[in-house]
């Protein structure tokens, strides 16, 4: 059972480390979630926690049955709502912020990924492409996608042209290098998907790397 948090992605910096090497973090804003449901075996057949965060959301732009569900737990709408299956003992209505992780531990960062539009073969899939002369008439396009009589058919999942980004992508394994609790801030190394200001989950790393 993972600790799971929301956050909004803020941007890239970097920090020096004792001996002066540089290491690019990635800048996340965690508002205190909240405890908006607890969920155990006896009504629900499991056992979890369902978090709201961001509360810049009107009242008035809250669906009823939604609001219905915050009223009866007495908290403020919340934009997003995450369900966490942690083992950890929790009341209605109680903060959870950026104590829930420290510094040197593995994460995985949950995102959706910058949108890039309709993209062909070589900006999608990395593609080599033709020959760049200017007699040779293949330049930045596919090449043969299918077979001719048998079986006459494109077969599925070929690497074509199409919708590239927009996707929910997991960077895993990330090392949170700074926490501060005054700012509401964590630090991980590297970058995350997302553009800024957009919403990410960070949760304890699930396949952690075996230490030989």
């Amino acid at each position: 059972m993972s600790r799971k948090l929301m956050g909004k992605k803020k941007g890239m910096t970097c920090i020096f480390d004792e001996k002066g090497v540089v290491t690019p973090c990635t800048v996340i804003s965690v508002e205190p979630n909240i405890v908006v449901q607890i969920k155990t075996d006896e009504k629900d057949g499991y056992q979890a926690v369902q978090l709201g965060f961001d509360k810049s959301i009107k009242k008035k732009n809250v669906k009823k049955p939604l609001q219905g569900h915050f009223a009866k737990a007495q908290i403020e709408p919340r934009r997003h709502l995450l369900e966490s299956r942690s083992a950890d003992q929790h009341e209605l209505g109680q903060e959870i912020g950026v104590e829930q992780f420290e510094a040197g531990v593995l994460v995985d960062v949950c995102g959706i990924s910058k949108g890039k539009g309709f993209q062909g073969v070589i900006k999608r899939h990395g593609f080599k492409g033709g020959p760049a002369a200017h007699g040779s008439g293949f330049h930045r396009h596919g090449g043969s996608t299918g077979m001719r009589s048998t079986p006459g058919r494109c077969l599925p999942g070929v690497k074509m042209p199409g919708q590239m980004g927009s996707k929910r992508k997991t960077v895993e394994n990330l090392p949170v290098m700074l926490v501060d609790k005054e700012k509401q801030v964590i630090l991980v190394k590297g970058s995350i998907p997302g553009g800024t200001n957009c919403l990410v989950i960070i949760r304890e790393s699930v396949k952690k790397p075996v230490q030989k």
